[in-house]
């Protein structure tokens, strides 16, 4: 067995970048800035009302109650026409922009009309009251997002506000999915004896995409040598990475294990973690050239979750561009013992966590614990690395990585 650094050096050290692209930047979320991105225009573009109520002069509501004459009111997208003076006030919207002459809003709230153009105002207001300045949010000029910044659902808005129609990002990888297993059944149908429901690609699909990159999901492949190295061979040349589920023990002889084998360079590991310990990577090279990974999965359900979360995960994460490639790790505090026996493995144990009043996650397993047990993983929103030993005592720390 080899320690999880190891297998992780050597995945991680074989991979590569993918190039950079540009798109609509409705396009982009989760995705990984290329280059800088600076604004062209201010936001927001005018001064505006931050609420509804009154554009007035500030110098006409030092004292409270104020009456004065309304000349106007103005609508978000509409400017009006006049300038304020002296005594004057403007029904205003939020949004709307701020009319010549006026340099405070007061709330409505803090209104009584008096018919259709006059209004006590039992407010005062200091200059520059309820207004939002031009620039105020973003100016013109200004490095809104750097390169290497991974954009989430404000970044979009962002670049929206400020016109930025088009992002030179680090494109998504093409993930090609796949399992071999004439036991397998998709389509609902009654289960004939040695058969089981197939779950594993279904899983992997979903957290292939949630990872943010595009699934080319093959489905079952039947168990024949030569068409699984068909697939494999044919596929390559439109795909960033390989994942398959299934066949990487020992002493398994798999189809996919004998076909990885004859066309791609891999290794074949045995991990010194529980659940996951066997796990496969290789390059497949395609008809173009390119070295294809491979991640090789194991067939459980929970070891494949596992396996993909501790390395091919951050592996493909670090091929769109991401600094960060790995989840969110915390030092978190056990409320119930979680138990385990030497066997000279790291553990790593789904939890249930939550944040107390100290501040601290606190964590409690989820459930069973069985490498083939998914309904207490699905669960979980933590995963413990519990050392080698008899287990962590409650109240004890334990290191956690948080899924989403």
């Amino acid at each position: 067995m080899i320690p999880l650094s190891d297998a992780q050096r050597v995945v991680w050290d074989a991979m590569r970048r993918l190039e950079i692209v540009a798109v609509d930047h409705r396009e982009a979320s989760g995705m990984v800035l290329a280059e800088d991105v600076v604004a062209g225009e201010d936001v927001p573009p005018f001064d505006n009302s931050a609420v509804d109520g009154y554009a007035v002069r500030a110098e006409d509501v030092t004292t409270a109650p104020t009456e004065l004459q309304v000349i106007d009111t103005v609508a978000a997208g509409r400017a009006s026409t006049k300038t304020l003076g002296a005594g004057e006030a403007m029904r205003i919207m939020t949004g709307a922009p701020i009319p010549h002459g006026a340099t405070a809003v007061v709330m409505v709230e803090d209104s009584e009309k008096l018919g259709d153009d006059r209004v006590r105002l039992t407010a005062t207001a200091q200059p520059g009251a309820a207004i939002r300045e031009a620039g105020s949010d973003v100016k013109h000029g200004d490095t809104v997002f750097r390169a290497g910044s991974v954009l989430n659902a404000a970044s979009i808005g962002v670049l929206a506000s400020i016109n930025a129609q088009r992002v030179h990002v680090v494109r998504r990888a093409r993930v090609a999915l796949l399992s071999t297993g004439d036991e397998l059944v998709t389509d609902g149908s009654e289960l004939a004896p040695g058969q089981i429901r197939e779950s594993n690609l279904t899983m992997l699909d979903a957290i292939i995409r949630a990872t943010g990159c595009d699934v080319v999901n093959l489905g079952i492949v039947s168990d024949d040598e030569s068409e699984l190295e068909r697939v494999f061979t044919e596929v390559a040349s439109d795909v960033d990475a390989f994942v398959t589920s299934g066949g990487v023990s020992m002493g398994d002889y798999d189809v996919v294990k004998a076909v990885l084998s004859k066309i791609a360079e891999m290794h074949w590991m045995q991990m010194a973690i529980k659940p996951a310990k066997p796990f496969a990577f290789g390059m497949l090279r395609a008809k173009d050239g390119r070295g294809v990974p491979v991640f090789g999965l194991p067939g459980n359900p929970v070891s494949s979750m596992i396996s993909y979360e501790l390395l091919a995960r951050p592996a493909l994460r670090m091929m769109m561009g991401h600094a960060q490639p790995e989840r969110m790790t915390v030092r978190a505090i056990a409320d119930v013992p979680l138990k385990r026996k030497r066997d000279g493995k790291e553990h790593f144990m789904r939890v249930v966590g939550h944040f107390g009043d100290d501040g601290r996650l606190h964590v409690r397993d989820s459930g069973p614990q069985g490498s083939h047990q998914l309904a207490a993983t699905a669960l979980a929103n933590g995963v413990a690395r519990v050392p080698d030993g008899d287990g962590l005592p409650a109240g004890a720390d334990v290191e956690v990585f948080l899924l989403d």
